[in-house]
């Protein structure tokens, strides 16, 4: 039986499990670990950080997410179809292990998110 998100070992396995499934996927993998490159040992803990902010808000994130990701789009064009599958992988990894009021609002947040951020890059192509 899947339990909701409760505390950060929640959602350290969260965020690990997602980026097991981005690492793996076609469409993103090249942006994390050839475009940018990404230290993961680094990395990791602040996305700990940032989704525990954004699902139980403990203010534990400090960062500015608009900025990276510009800076992502000026590496490599980002498009509609990066975002979908994004959206995709994070959404059947939240179901996969959990349910719950939080868990919901986990996929709500992170939509609405990626929809902002999608937004605000897509509209940036020739910044």
């Amino acid at each position: 039986m899947k339990t909701d998100i409760q505390g950060r070992k929640d959602i350290e396995l969260l965020v690990n499990t997602f980026y097991d499934k981005l690492l793996k996927d076609k469409k993103l993998a090249y942006i994390f670990a050839d475009l940018a490159a990404v230290n993961f040992s680094y990395h990791l803990p602040v996305m700990y950080d940032f989704w525990e902010n954004i699902i139980l808000r403990t203010g534990a994130y400090k960062g500015n997410p608009m900025h990276l990701h510009r800076h992502l789009h000026h590496l490599t064009p980002l498009n509609e179809g990066h975002f979908r599958q994004w959206n995709k992988l994070f959404v059947l990894t939240v179901d996969e292990l959990f349910e719950g009021n939080n868990a919901s609002v986990a996929i709500e947040r992170s939509l609405s998110i990626s929809a902002i951020l999608r937004e605000q890059v897509l509209a940036n192509r020739k910044n």
